[in-house]
């Protein structure tokens, strides 16, 4: 194996590990916050994965991918927020 196809390895493996960790949070919660932040998270450990695999191989094919998941991940942050702010001005 050469040296890239193992830093390809132990950078799925690791990025697996804090994938499966972030999705318990996003179904344990307890709360919408704690599934918000950890769906956010979710998405920048995907950013990351593809970031690395881009800067390894040495291409550019993902960029339009990795915009669109950022673009994805503000926007669910926003309306999250507004429907978090809302609800606590309704109590």
């Amino acid at each position: 194996m050469t040296a890239t196809t193992i830093l390809l390895i132990a950078i799925y493996a690791a990025f697996t590990v804090a994938a499966l960790i972030t999705l318990w949070r996003i179904v344990v919660g307890p709360s919408i916050l704690d599934r918000a932040v950890a769906s956010d998270v979710l998405l920048t450990e995907v950013i990351c994965v593809l970031g690395a695999d881009m800067a390894i191989g040495h291409h550019t094919r993902t960029l339009p991918v990795l915009l669109i998941i950022a673009a994805v991940g503000i926007f669910g942050s926003i309306a999250i927020a507004r429907f978090v702010a809302r609800k606590d001005v309704t109590k």
